[in-house]
């Protein structure tokens, strides 16, 4: 049985902890893109996506998952391990030697739920449109998924690829771009201005939909089953989920500061107070 709203969110303020947390051990990650993804990463994870029992690398026979923006590791880890893939305790080697669970995902150290290496930006898009077609190929009806940073798309094999799925019609993919205006330097806008992301899919031949509150459950769960609906007729799909860098904790919102900042211990302590659980910690 899926989880209600109430529960998803419940998760989502756990999953926060464990991501402040997790960068605050190591004074190392990027907790800023973590958090405005995290509404988002617990509905596809809990509610939105097909997923068997265990994992195989194949994902044959259940929708698949690929993290093209690997920077935002912590979330990623957090919700795999409290979706099932690997204890909940292992987030606490988050970035240390010899961890599974290192800055950027990677597949050598065959940790469940991570099916490729995405610590290089750009990525993602195609190794997905690789599997969406190998899942027709199968006859396979299940869908690929994937997830972007708005800052990634300055990144130019992005553009191959979204030419590429919409002359082969590659309908069984749904591209997320979280579109929070934010990376590393500043705003997406003074680092390489990108005009309209909507305008450059839809001359691509892509369709394209808006999730406007995308911290928000019931219209990312509203918003993705749209997206789902879409699929199958002869279009890849694109959600533009409209983020908010830091959501959840105050002084992380609003700025691109956080974008890969652990916070100090006092800053921990005033990030945790502002998401109380009424789950467990790591």
């Amino acid at each position: 049985m899926k989880p209600n709203t109430q529960q998803l969110n419940d998760l989502t303020i756990q999953v926060r902890r464990d991501i402040l947390r997790m960068v605050h051990a190591v004074n190392s990650g990027h907790p800023g893109g973590s958090l405005g993804c995290t509404e988002f990463l617990v509905a596809l994870y809990q509610n939105l996506m097909e997923r068997k029992e265990g994992f195989e690398m194949d994902g044959i026979g259940e929708d698949l998952f690929f993290l093209s923006n690997g920077h935002i590791s912590p979330v990623f880890y957090s919700v795999l391990a409290r979706s099932g893939y690997f204890p909940v305790s292992e987030l606490a080697t988050f970035r240390l030697i010899n961890t599974r669970l290192q800055g950027h995902p990677t597949t050598h150290d065959n940790l469940p739920g991570v099916r490729i290496a995405s610590g290089s930006l750009g990525q993602g898009l195609s190794v997905a449109i690789g599997a969406a077609q190998a899942k027709k190929l199968n006859n396979d009806n299940h869908l690929v998924y994937t997830l972007h940073g708005d800052g990634e798309l300055q990144e130019g094999q992005n553009w191959e690829a979204i030419m590429y799925a919409s002359a082969k019609k590659v309908d069984n993919l749904i591209a997320t771009v979280d579109l929070n205006g934010k990376q590393i330097d500043g705003t997406t806008d003074e680092v390489l201005a990108m005009g309209s992301i909507r305008a450059k899919f839809e001359a691509f031949d892509w369709d394209v939909i808006d999730i406007k509150e995308g911290n928000n459950l019931e219209a990312i769960l509203a918003g993705m089953n749209d997206a789902k609906s879409r699929t199958g007729k002869g279009k890849p799909v694109c959600v533009l989920l409209h983020t908010e860098m830091g959501n959840g904790v105050d002084f992380m919102m609003h700025t691109h500061a956080w974008h890969g900042k652990a916070p100090n211990d006092a800053q921990l302590e005033n990030a945790l107070a502002q998401n109380q659980s009424t789950l467990s910690d790591y």
